[in-house]
């Protein structure tokens, strides 16, 4: 086991480019993964496809770039959904994008956020400091610090603060199979965490996230290098420690595995699935056939897969 505390401290990344009047960092993005691009790629294979805009429907409230971490002075901004009645408590999801760990951004969660809302669940989509700003583990801290955030704020949103899921895509899949894999893990928590709020997980949805960075079925190069500031051979210890995989044990949350028909995107699922197995932790496999990567943001994908998560948050919370 390292001490992520001393490895973020020495290897720590952020590039701060300029300062705005208002005191919030401007970081430099990379914005090569975007929804209208991805759609414009994948249209070439599968012409029929369509992006997924559901309906905001009545009874929802979006609350968006809310700040709920300021580190000194860059402040991390969360958009959320949530049922306006505010007669009962709903169970929270905390929506993670993906993206290599390096692009991408909250907004790509709206259309799930949307659903999610109207099917009486309160969505937070936060953003989290990516590899061009800051390297592993800083995305987790400041995940950790949002699932803390939405705690300490639960009575704004109604949220019932013991049912927490956290759900993923790509990267953010991996993200989401990370939370739920390190309840109560101290060294996977900032210095700043004193809040007295919990950051464990009471369920998580992996959608297309790998679960092992350096193992017979994975393939992650490039993206993984820049999150990790190097390859397996420089940084091994942040390759293993970054692996939901190598987490499980008694405090793991049930998990929802839903994936697209490309096994590089779920490497290591096999394993973890026997993992959870001998702890009789739930697991469950959706796997959508003749599907591009990135299927949750079209039909014909989207609905199907939305009735799936939605019937296993259903099945852990209600």
């Amino acid at each position: 086991m390292i001490n992520f505390k001393s490895v973020f401290s020495h290897c720590c990344l952020t590039l701060f480019v300029a300062f705005a009047a208002n005191a919030q960092v401007q970081v430099p993005r990379d914005t090569s993964f975007t929804l209208y691009g991805t759609y414009i790629k994948e249209k070439k294979y599968r012409p029929y496809i369509r992006i997924a805009e559901p309906e905001l429907k009545t009874g929802v409230l979006v609350k968006k770039d809310l700040v709920y971490s300021d580190l000194n002075g860059r402040k991390l901004l969360v958009d959320v959904y949530c049922p306006q009645n505010r007669k009962q408590k709903y169970p929270g999801v905390v929506l993670i994008f993906g993206g290599g760990w390096r692009s991408g951004d909250k907004s790509q969660m709206e259309a799930m956020g949307r659903v999610l809302a109207a099917k009486g669940y309160v969505a937070f989509a936060p953003e989290y400091r990516l590899s061009l700003e800051a390297i592993y583990p800083a995305a987790v801290y400041d995940l950790k610090q949002a699932v803390r955030w939405m705690r300490l704020h639960h009575k704004e949103f109604n949220l019932d603060v013991s049912k927490i899921a956290s759900l993923g895509t790509s990267a953010g899949g991996q993200l989401a199979a990370l939370l739920g894999t390190t309840n109560h893990d101290e060294r996977f928590e900032a210095d700043d965490s004193s809040s007295g709020a919990s950051s464990a997980i009471q369920a998580i949805v992996d959608i297309d996230g790998t679960l092992a960075f350096h193992h017979p079925e994975s393939v992650e190069g490039k993206a993984a290098s820049w999150w990790f500031g190097g390859d397996y051979q420089q940084k091994p210890e942040l390759w293993e420690d970054a692996a939901p995989l190598n987490h499980v044990d008694k405090n793991t949350a049930p998990i929802l595995f839903v994936n697209s028909s490309l096994p590089r995107f779920h490497a290591g699922r096999d394993d973890m699935v026997a993992k959870l197995d001998s702890l009789q932790i739930y697991s469950q496999v959706k796997e959508f056939p003749d599907t591009p990567h990135p299927f949750w943001f079209f039909h014909p994908w989207f609905d199907p897969m939305m009735e799936t998560v939605v019937d296993f948050l259903d099945k852990q919370f209600k």
